[in-house]
């Protein structure tokens, strides 16, 4: 049994699925992992349904019958997790972006060094942690966590990062259904809401590197709703 939950959710990840699955497994510490896959139509399913048979204990999966929004699957992810007996759900993406060694880092930073909620941070105290970025999506995602940081006043340096570790009750807190973002500004959101609600935050300092094998699903759209749905939430005021 594990007291930690990773969540990795996918569409059309067939070239990193398994291997990011059996690296979280090679870890010192047990984590068990759930993948929310969108009914990714390149048979990524398939492959995490071959996985289980040989993790049976480890490793579970829900289907979603289409492509909702990363926010959405990460919900769905907490819902599950929060109906099991986990004391701590890490966010991780499956392209090797975030690198599975680093998972004891941000468990440790919440169960054993105070933290409510730990980040993956790119940008600790204005440092770039970042490999294989062309320049402009480097400057873009820097200075849209900068601008978060501005606009809204929480404390943190990487507002944007998707590696990140919850206590139980910090997602218990939050109102999972009154969410509204479903793509980058979700991790502002989230972030926000539990900086509100005044739980202790703290972030540790990863390498970040860009995927080797498949597409990424980075879009114009995600980055709009990034930039003009933190005003909206600032100047409305998101409800806990």
């Amino acid at each position: 049994m594990s007291d930690t939950l990773v969540i990795i959710p996918t569409y059309n990840e067939k070239e990193n699925i398994e291997a990011i699955i059996r690296a979280v497994f090679q870890e010192e510490k047990i984590f068990h992992v759930l993948v929310v896959d969108d009914n990714s139509p390149d048979g990524t399913s398939s492959i995490i349904d071959k996985l289980i048979t040989e993790f049976p204990t480890q490793l579970f999966i829900e289907k979603r019958a289409g492509k909702n929004g990363l926010g959405t699957a990460y919900i769905h992810g907490f819902k599950w997790a929060l109906a099991k007996d986990y004391k701590y759900i890490i966010e991780m993406d499956a392209d090797f972006s975030h690198n599975p060694k680093d998972l004891i880092r941000l468990y440790n930073a919440c169960a054993t060094e105070g933290g409510d909620v730990s980040v993956g941070s790119r940008y600790v105290n204005n440092t770039v942690n970042v490999v294989n970025w062309d320049i402009k999506r480097l400057l873009l995602s820097y200075f849209a966590s900068k601008y978060v940081r501005f606009i809204t006043r929480m404390p943190i340096f990487d507002t944007t990062a998707g590696f990140v570790c919850w206590k139980r009750n910090v997602l218990e807190t939050i109102r999972l259904d009154k969410i509204k973002f479903v793509g980058y500004a979700f991790q502002i959101e989230m972030k926000f809401k539990a900086w509100k609600h005044q739980f202790k935050i703290k972030e540790v300092s990863v390498i970040f590197t860009d995927r080797d094998l498949g597409v990424s699903k980075m879009s114009g759209n995600i980055v709009t709703e990034a930039l003009f749905g933190v005003v909206k939430m600032k100047l409305k005021g998101l409800p806990k």
